[in-house]
């Protein structure tokens, strides 16, 4: 039987003090019928500030303390990437349901792991693709299901910085710890984006470049935190290109950069070019107002619409359905299958970097064999 009896209200536990950490605990403060009961982080007093703040009760400076709670229900994991892998699993092991911030993983053989121990256990592990929840994707993912771009052929998505390095000598920048530079932090974003639009086509071929060219030489970190990289190992790329093929016959061009020589302050975007009809969205320093624009003919002459829309809830909405997907009992159908998908898209693209060819990825059926 695959509901199981779920308790009232659900009691969470959050890994991670960063970003991430403190928006899932921002987000289940918000929500009824969730408690967070437990903290874990290892820098001490940012542990114990937010757990003031949000009066979580107990306080943990190994993760692993946290799991042996005996209470919880379900955890965040907002750790590096590094760690996405152990501590899901960890959890996942223990019967705990797991929030993932992303990416899902390092690589493919690690997201595997992690799907295979939610399947295993029968717990649900989700991702945090927060930006798919803008307002601006919302309208546009409807206007695009009503078939009003018709076909659509050819996609453009990016995340273009300027100077947007996140730090010298962090885990970002190193190979080992993080997976990657910029294609894996921020291209790994707009890549879900472009898939969740266009109904999840399968890729077929990647062919990708990666270059470094400024990290390593001390450019590109953020002027408002760092004034140089200098001095530091910096092991990632700063720009990432790819060239994808997707079974539905449309190809998608997806670029991401921390540092480049450019107008780019902190951009995304997806163009979508359709028989029907085009449309762009185009973000500036995370602005959501005046960002789509929606391209057809009316009357036989070209025009432009420009949908008023709202601002979204991110990280809120996805917590939300996180929280409504464990209550819904059917956890199988959330094994974090749609995370390693977009991991193995991702680890072929630096393969195909590093091989200087085109990879070819296997066509996943209805029970997430390759073909």
């Amino acid at each position: 039987m695959e509901k199981e009896l779920q308790r009232s209200p659900l009691r969470v536990g959050v890994i991670g003090l960063g970003f991430g950490g403190e928006s899932a605990l921002r987000a289940y403060k918000t929500l009824p019928d969730v408690e967070v009961i437990a903290l874990a982080g290892q820098e001490e007093d940012r542990l114990a500030q937010l757990g003031k703040s949000f009066e979580i009760p107990h306080l943990y400076r190994d993760y692993s303390e946290l799991l042996e709670h005996p209470d919880l229900d379900a955890v965040s994991v907002a750790v590096p990437n590094f760690l996405h892998a152990p501590v899901a699993i960890a959890a996942l092991e223990r019967g705990l349901h797991v929030l993932c911030e992303k990416p899902l993983a390092r690589n493919t053989e690690e997201a595997e792991a992690m799907v295979r121990a939610a399947t295993q256990a029968n717990r649900v592990l989700q991702v945090v693709f927060n930006h798919r929840e803008r307002g601006d994707i919302a309208v546009l993912k409807r206007y695009i299901d009503e078939g009003k771009l018709g076909k659509i052929y050819y996609a453009k998505a990016f995340w273009m910085r300027r100077r947007g390095i996140p730090g010298a000598g962090s885990w970002f920048v190193s190979k080992e710890k993080a997976g990657g530079g910029p294609l894996i932090d921020l291209g790994v974003h707009v890549l879900d984006l472009s898939l969740f639009l266009l109904n999840e086509p399968d890729v077929l071929t990647v062919s990708a470049s990666t270059y470094s060219e400024l990290g390593h030489r001390g450019l590109g970190f953020d002027a408002r935190a760092f004034k140089s990289g200098a001095g530091h190992a910096y092991e990632v790329e700063d720009l990432a290109s790819a060239f994808l093929r997707l079974s539905n016959g449309a190809t998608l061009l997806l670029e991401s950069s921390w540092a480049t020589h450019s107008s780019a302050e902190d951009d995304f975007g997806v163009i979508l070019y359709g028989t029907e009809g085009g449309a762009e969205i185009r973000v500036r320093n995370h602005a959501y107002q005046d960002t789509l624009r929606i391209y057809t003919d009316v009357a036989g002459v070209p025009a432009e619409v420009k949908p008023a829309v709202q601002r979204g809830e991110y990280h809120l909405a996805v917590v939300r359905s996180f929280v409504e997907t464990i209550a819904s009992g059917n956890w199988s159908l959330y094994n974090g299958s749609e995370g390693l998908k977009r991991t193995r898209i991702i680890d072929a693209c630096y393969a195909s970097a590093l091989q200087g060819r085109e990879v070819v990825l296997g066509i996943e059926t209805e029970k997430g064999q390759e073909l």
